[in-house]
């Protein structure tokens, strides 16, 4: 089963496989049967270690991963959900993100975000920052730098954080525009970033939550003269499909002890029937948000994912 859609008629879905407790062939396999089954993206995360219960889990690197999955794929997007700036100089994300757009032959998503988990920082010895503020700080002109290289710009910058002299990005994207996506809800500095570089944002969270976040985030493209429309949203859940809730729930229970913990965050998780996550998503929807990704621990759910086709049927895709 695919998914055939037209300009406008109806959201996208992307697949977010956790590539913790698993192995390559376990991502592999996920990646591979998401794009047969009709999703529009595949996303990997940026850690070194495990996030979800036990750090010492293991997990796979995330910019080798999404490359292995561009060469494997020949239509999604692909990108990390989201990368940690921490971890490199924006020269160097540059690079990266522009080699995943060439051998993905221009299917390259730049996911960007200020890095959270302190613990990875500690273990590998990588400035993680003092405050939340300061990493967001670092953030904000690593996105402006990223925007510029990408652009093709040759950047000199001496900043508070970052230095380039002459700096280029060479060859460019294959895309004439590598889109930045940035992930994260902080009001005053995070959402502000969106407003001023991203060409996409992602966030979690209950209706309640996401519609604050979008006024504030609207009140920042005004503020520097954005059109928010120009910004693709894109929001996450853990889901399970199956026609039975309780059979829903017990796949749930199952994957995420699997994973040593017990939940996936505070967020909605939408278990059962595809009419029961349809519904859950549409209010979504009418708030702006177009790319729904679907967070899924391992071992990884193959029903969920050969069926998600019909909960996009149910929300206006067209099914082939």
């Amino acid at each position: 089963m695919t998914v055939a859609r037209g300009a406008g008629a109806g959201p996208r879905f992307g697949l977010l496989p956790w590539s913790q407790a698993t192995d390559w062939p376990g991502l592999r396999d996920a990646a591979v049967a998401a794009e047969a089954a009709g999703w529009d993206s595949v996303w990997v995360w940026d850690h070194l270690l495990s996030i979800m219960g036990p750090a010492d889990q293991a997990i796979l690197e995330g910019w080798t991963s999404v490359a292995a999955i561009a060469a494997l794929t020949r239509r999604v997007r692909v990108g990390l959900m989201v990368g940690a700036n921490t971890f490199r100089n924006p020269g160097l994300t540059a690079k990266l993100a522009t080699t995943l757009d060439h051998i993905s032959g221009g299917r390259a998503v730049l996911g960007l975000g200020g890095a959270w988990f302190e613990r990875e920082h500690d273990a590998f010895g990588i400035e993680f920052g003092e405050t939340v503020g300061r990493r967001l700080d670092w953030l904000d002109e690593a996105t402006g730098l990223l925007r510029r290289l990408l652009d093709g710009e040759i950047v000199t910058h001496d900043g508070p954080r970052y230095h380039f002299k002459d700096a280029m990005c060479r060859p460019v994207p294959v895309q004439a525009r590598l889109p930045i996506l940035v992930g994260g809800a902080g009001p005053r500095k995070t959402l502000r970033t969106v407003a001023r570089y991203a060409d996409a944002w992602n966030t979690s969270g209950y209706v309640h939550e996401v519609v604050e976040r979008a006024r504030i985030l609207e009140e920042h493209c005004a503020d520097v003269g954005r059109d928010p429309a120009t910004i693709e949203r894109t929001i996450s859940f853990p889901i399970v499909i199956r026609d039975a809730e309780a059979d829903a729930r017990a796949t749930w229970d199952r994957l995420i002890t699997a994973n040593g913990t017990t939940h996936a965050g505070t967020v909605p998780h939408l278990l059962g029937s595809p009419a029961l996550i349809a519904d859950a998503i549409r209010p979504y929807l009418g708030l702006g948000f177009s790319t729904i990704i679907v967070r899924m621990p391992a071992p990884f759910d193959r029903e969920t994912i050969d069926r998600m086709p019909e909960v996009a049927s149910l929300l206006g895709v067209a099914v082939a």
